[in-house]
């Protein structure tokens, strides 16, 4: 049987930039299995298949998968598989229009406002499903500096600290002295379990210091125990990273915008848009956006 599919960039405005995204339509009577045995084939960060909704009023039931494991959320699908969806309602998201995805994934439903004009890439936001909680410690610094190839004095600046939140998949977040080091960091095999089985072996890096003067942040993502090396942009770290931003940076009351660069290291650039809502103290909505390009199209004959 053949079945459609796309290949979005996320988290970029530019193709062959950002987060590649497969998105696998007509996937009603697919096993889980073999969706597994595509997401491989592909061998992209995650591919993305679109089931009928469960409800009638939702747009659609999609599952989510990186070359090793389903994951129960993720940004750059959710970002992407909603412009596909708006793609297919209007025959093109790139003309003008504005419309709204409902989408059922594993951790619950998901609001994606899709926004599309002519002669610019497609912008599409949502709400997190969940918001960020602690999930336990993470491992010491010198630990945490030799999985990454670093020194322990190059883990942290000013009262940022290394720390591990989930907002629908746990992350460690390792704060990185500056770009040089950031640069430096790599997987070190020997040491990775040890430093980072907290979080299930997936590690955002992250500093000030950054390339695009209008970004907030820079990042890299590792996590090989999901079957990738490094990724372009991860939109579920970013969503945890709302409460690690919020911790150290004490944010004020009300809305506050944060643009964060990465995949700059593997030629990817991307930029994922975080909004954060601080009310009394307490971190109370997160948003993640972002842009992306259309690259590919065809028919899987599975």
């Amino acid at each position: 049987m053949e079945r459609r599919y796309a290949v979005w960039d996320v988290f970029t405005a530019s193709a062959l930039s950002g987060n590649p995204l497969a998105v696998v339509l007509d996937s009603g009577e697919l096993s889980g299995e073999q969706m597994q045995a595509i997401a491989r084939e592909f061998n992209l960060s995650e591919t993305v298949f679109v089931l009928p909704p469960r409800l009638p009023a939702h747009t659609a039931h999609v599952r989510i998968f990186t070359p090793a494991a389903e994951l129960p959320f993720a940004g750059h699908p959710t970002v992407g598989v909603a412009i596909q969806l708006a793609d297919d309602r209007i025959s093109g998201a790139a003309a003008d229009c504005d419309c709204l995805i409902v989408l059922e994934e594993e951790i619950g439903s998901i609001r994606v406002g899709v926004v599309g004009r002519r002669g610019r890439a497609p912008y599409a936001e949502f709400d997190v499903p969940k918001l960020p909680e602690l999930s336990g410690a993470p491992a010491h610094d010198d630990r945490i500096a030799a999985a990454l190839g670093l020194a322990p004095g190059e883990i942290g600046f000013a009262n940022h600290k290394p720390s591990q939140y989930d907002a629908g998949t746990p992350f460690t977040f390792v704060p990185v002295r500056d770009l040089e080091a950031m640069g430096r960091a790599h997987i070190v095999a020997q040491h990775w379990e040890e430093a980072f089985h907290g979080s299930g072996g997936k590690v955002y890096l992250y500093c000030r210091e950054t390339i695009q003067h209008n970004a907030s942040f820079h990042a890299r993502m590792f996590s090989p125990s999901l079957g990738v090396a490094e990724d372009p942009a991860t939109g579920s770290a970013a969503a945890a990273f709302s409460a690690v931003i919020h911790r150290f940076d004490i944010l004020p009351e009300g809305t506050s915008d944060f643009a964060i660069e990465q995949g700059i290291e593997m030629g990817r650039p991307s930029e994922i848009k975080l909004e954060i809502e601080i009310s009394s103290r307490k971190l109370r909505r997160v948003r993640i956006g972002g842009f992306a390009r259309l690259v590919m199209r065809g028919k899987l004959s599975v």
